[in-house]
C-alpha cells in the first residue's frame, strides 16, 4: 500500500508541476502584444482594422440565410461588409440551398406545411422547400415576429427556400465581396454537396474568393483530398493542433497547416483562443484568424486590438460603427 501510494503521490506531483507550468506559460503567452507580420495569404489584414462578416448574411438583423438578407446587407443598409458567411445543404434533388441548423424547424414553417418535426433539407426537392417561409422564426430587435404567419401566395420570393448559386450570381453583380461557406452535411451527403460546391464555385471563377469550412473531419478530409485548390478553414483537430502549437512557442513554416484560415471562437472548452500569441502564431504560418459569432462592442474593440483579421457578427451595422470610432 505504501508502495501504491508512492506512485500516487508521484502522479499527482507530476500533474501539479505541469498544470503550473502550464498556466505560467499561459500567463506569459498572455502578455504578448500583436505583431505585423508580412504574409501572402489575401486574408491577414494587419493594419489594426478587420473584415466584417455578416454571420449568415446577417441574421440578427434580417431573417438569415435568405436573400431579403443578402439584398439588405450589399445594399448598405448597416453599412459595407467584406465578406459574406451562408450554411450550405444538399436537397433530395442534389442542389444546394442555404439553412444552418439539422432541421427545418427554427428558422420556418416546415411543421405547419410538411406536418412533420424535424424535417431536413435532404429529404425534399428544392421546388418542395420552397413552399416554406424562411423568415418565420425571425425576431426583430422589438421583439417581434414580422414574417410569422405568411404562407402560399404571401410568402415572397426572396423569403424561401435559396439557393447558393442564385446568391452567388446576386453578389457577383453588387461588389467584390469575399465569401465563407460552411457545409453542414456529412458522409455521402457532405461528399455530394462538396462535389457539387466545387462545380458552382469552379464555374463562376470564385475558387479564391471563397473559404470552405465544416466541422465533419470527413468533409475536411474530403477537401484536402479531392479539391486542394479549395482554400478552407480549420476544422476542429486542425484548430486544436495550432493552439498547442502556439502556446508552446512550437514555430512551423508556411505550408504547414493545410488551411488558409481559422474561423474560431473567443474561446473553447474553456481554453481561451482570443489572446494575441495565438494571433501572431497564426500570422507567422501565413494562416488568417477570424473570430465568432461576436455581437458585443466591446469583444469586438478587444479583438481587433489583438490584430483580429475579421470580426464574424449577426449585427455587422454594429462592427461598422465601432471600426468607425476607432
Amino acid at each position: 500500500m505504501k508502495k501504491l501510494a508512492k506512485v500516487l503521490a508521484g502522479i499527482v506531483g507530476v500533474v501539479a508541476v505541469l498544470a503550473i507550468a502550464y498556466f505560467a506559460l499561459v500567463n506569459v503567452r498572455a502578455g504578448e502584444a500583436p505583431e505585423s507580420i508580412e504574409g501572402t495569404n489575401p486574408y491577414i489584414v494587419n493594419d489594426d482594422e478587420a473584415a466584417i462578416v455578416a454571420h449568415r448574411s446577417g441574421g440578427g438583423e434580417f431573417p438569415e440565410n435568405t436573400m431579403r438578407a443578402f439584398e439588405s446587407v450589399v445594399n448598405n443598409e448597416g453599412g459595407w461588409v467584406d465578406v459574406l458567411e451562408m450554411d450550405v445543404q444538399i436537397t433530395a434533388d442534389g442542389k444546394l440551398v442555404l439553412l444552418h441548423d439539422d432541421t427545418l424547424d427554427r428558422t420556418t414553417d416546415s411543421t405547419d406545411v410538411f406536418g412533420v418535426a424535424d424535417a431536413k433539407v435532404c429529404d425534399y426537392t428544392y421546388e418542395e422547400l420552397r413552399q416554406l417561409n424562411f423568415g418565420e422564426g425571425f425576431q426583430a430587435e422589438d421583439g417581434s415576429y414580422p414574417y410569422a404567419g405568411l404562407r402560399n401566395d404571401a410568402v415572397p420570393d426572396d423569403l424561401r427556400a435559396t439557393l447558393l448559386e442564385d446568391v452567388l450570381d446576386y453578389l457577383q453583380g453588387k461588389g467584390d465581396f469575399d465569401y465563407i461557406i460552411e457545409i453542414k452535411d456529412s458522409d455521402e451527403l457532405g461528399y455530394a454537396a462538396t462535389d457539387e460546391l466545387y462545380r458552382i464555385l469552379s464555374e463562376r471563377d470564385l475558387l479564391d474568393d471563397v473559404v470552405v469550412g465544416t466541422f465533419n473531419s470527413e468533409i475536411t478530409e474530403y477537401f484536402d483530398s479531392e479539391y486542394p485548390d479549395m482554400m478552407r478553414s480549420a476544422g476542429v483537430t486542425d484548430m486544436v493542433g495550432l493552439y498547442v502549437d502556439a502556446l508552446l512557442g512550437i514555430d512551423r513554416e508556411p505550408g504547414y497547416y493545410a488551411f488558409d484560415a481559422m474561423e474560431i471562437p473567443m474561446s473553447y472548452y474553456g481554453q481561451d483562443l482570443a489572446e494575441p500569441y495565438i494571433v501572431n502564431h497564426a500570422h507567422k504560418a501565413n494562416v488568417a484568424v477570424r473570430y465568432w459569432t461576436i455581437n458585443d462592442e466591446d469583444e469586438m474593440r478587444y479583438l481587433i486590438g489583438i490584430g483580429a483579421d475579421a470580426i464574424i457578427s449577426d449585427y455587422p451595422s454594429m462592427v461598422n460603427k465601432v471600426l468607425e470610432e476607432l
